[in-house]
C-alpha cells in the first residue's frame, strides 16, 4: 500500500466534531456560541469532542458568522512608557475569562497621533478600540467613534467612554507640594502639545499663578527621556536655573535628572524633581522619584470593564469614569538650596 506523501494536518472543522458526536453541524454552532436550543449534556459532550480532536475555532469567522464583532483592540501610544504596560495588564486582567480576542496595536512613536495603528485595528474587524492615549483632537476622536466604539484611557473626550484620572488634580498636588517644600523657581517640562496631553500644563500655569510664582515651561522635543535630558541641560546650563522641575511623566522626570547628574548637579540638593505616573521605573533604587500615582492598573482594568460592558449594550450612555491621583513623595524632593548651599531645613 503507498502512504499519501506528508504534510500539513487538515485543520478539525464544526463538521469533523459533528460526526464525532452523532449531531448536526448547527447544533455544534450553538454550543460554541452557547446560544440557547442545546442541552447542558450534549454541550459538554461536543466541547470535549473538540479537546480531544484538537478543534481551534476561527474567531474572526464566528464574528462574521454572529454579524457583531467580539475583538478588542487596544491601542497603547508608547511601549516605552511603562504606564502603558500597566495599562495593558489591567485590560487583560479584566477580560479574564472572556471569549473575546485582545489584538493590540503600538504607535511607531511617542510622538505619533497613532492614525495608522488605529487604523490596522479597524483592519481587524475590532468591536471597540481602548486607545491609551490618543493624541488627535477631541472633534477627531469623535469622528473616530462613527468608525468603531472607543474607550479612552487616561484622557477624557465628551461624549465617548472615558476612563481616566484627575490630571489637574494631579498637577496641581506637585506644584503645591514644592511650593510648601519653599520653591519658588519651578519649571514644568513637557512635550509636543498635543491635545490630549496639556491638562498638566494648564494645571501647573494656574497653580503658579494663584501662588504669585512666574510660570517656566520647558518643551522637549518629544516625550522621551533623550529629548528630555537634552532641554532640561539647556535649562540648568543658565544663571537663573530653577530649583525645582515637575515633568509631565516619569520618563522626562528621568531625562531631567541625567542632565542635571551631567552638569554635576545632585538631586534632591541642587535640584528637585516631581514626576507623573509613579511607574516602575519611579519606584527604582537609586531613581526613588516623587511622582503624582494615576493608578494605571486600575484604569487598565476599568478599561475592560467598560469595553465589555460596550459591546454587551452598544446604545448606553456614554461612560465617564474620574478617578483620583495621588502624590507619592520619595527623596527627590526637598527644600530648595540657600545662597551658601545649605538647605532651609539645615539653617540655625
Amino acid at each position: 500500500m503507498t502512504l499519501p506523501p506528508p504534510g500539513p494536518r487538515r485543520p478539525v472543522t464544526q463538521e469533523d466534531i459533528a460526526r464525532e458526536v452523532g449531531v448536526s453541524r448547527t447544533l455544534v454552532s450553538f454550543a460554541f456560541r452557547g446560544a440557547p436550543g442545546v442541552s447542558s449534556e450534549t454541550r459538554q459532550a461536543i466541547l470535549e469532542a473538540a479537546r480531544r480532536l484538537g478543534y481551534r475555532q476561527n474567531a474572526a469567522a464566528a464574528d462574521l458568522a454572529r454579524k457583531r464583532p467580539s475583538a478588542i483592540g487596544l491601542y497603547l501610544l508608547d511601549l516605552r512608557n511603562e504606564v502603558y504596560a500597566d495599562i495593558f495588564h489591567g485590560v487583560r486582567e479584566a477580560l479574564g475569562d472572556a471569549p473575546n480576542r485582545l489584538i493590540l496595536s503600538v504607535s511607531p512613536t511617542a510622538n505619533s497621533l497613532g492614525r495608522r495603528a488605529i487604523d490596522s485595528l479597524i483592519e481587524a474587524r475590532v468591536g471597540i478600540v481602548i486607545a491609551a492615549t490618543l493624541l488627535d483632537s477631541d472633534s477627531e476622536i469623535r469622528d473616530l467613534a462613527q468608525t468603531v466604539p472607543v474607550v479612552n484611557v487616561a484622557r477624557r473626550v465628551e461624549g465617548i467612554d472615558s476612563v481616566y484620572s484627575d490630571d489637574p488634580a494631579g498637577a496641581d498636588t506637585a506644584v503645591r507640594h514644592l511650593v510648601e517644600l519653599g520653591h519658588t523657581r519651578i519649571a514644568h517640562l513637557t512635550g509636543p502639545p498635543h491635545e490630549g496631553h496639556q491638562g498638566r500644563r494648564r494645571a501647573y500655569e494656574r497653580t503658579m499663578a494663584a501662588a504669585g510664582l512666574p510660570s517656566r515651561v520647558v518643551t522637549a522635543d518629544d516625550y522621551t527621556q533623550e529629548a528630555a535630558e537634552k532641554a532640561v541641560r539647556r535649562l540648568l546650563s543658565g544663571s537663573d536655573r530653577p530649583t525645582a522641575v515637575f515633568a509631565h511623566n516619569d520618563e522626562l522626570a528621568v531625562g531631567a535628572r541625567e542632565a542635571a547628574y551631567s552638569l554635576g548637579l545632585a538631586v534632591p540638593d541642587d535640584l528637585s524633581l516631581v514626576g507623573y505616573d509613579n511607574s516602575r521605573i519611579a519606584r527604582l533604587h537609586g531613581v526613588d522619584l516623587t511622582s503624582i500615582d494615576l493608578h494605571a492598573l486600575d484604569l487598565g482594568r476599568s478599561a475592560g470593564r467598560v469595553a465589555l460592558d460596550r459591546l454587551a449594550d452598544p446604545l448606553a450612555h456614554a461612560v465617564d469614569l474620574k478617578s483620583d491621583p495621588r502624590l507619592v513623595v520619595r527623596s527627590s524632593s526637598a527644600p530648595p538650596p540657600l545662597p551658601g548651599g545649605k538647605h532651609q531645613e539645615e539653617r540655625p
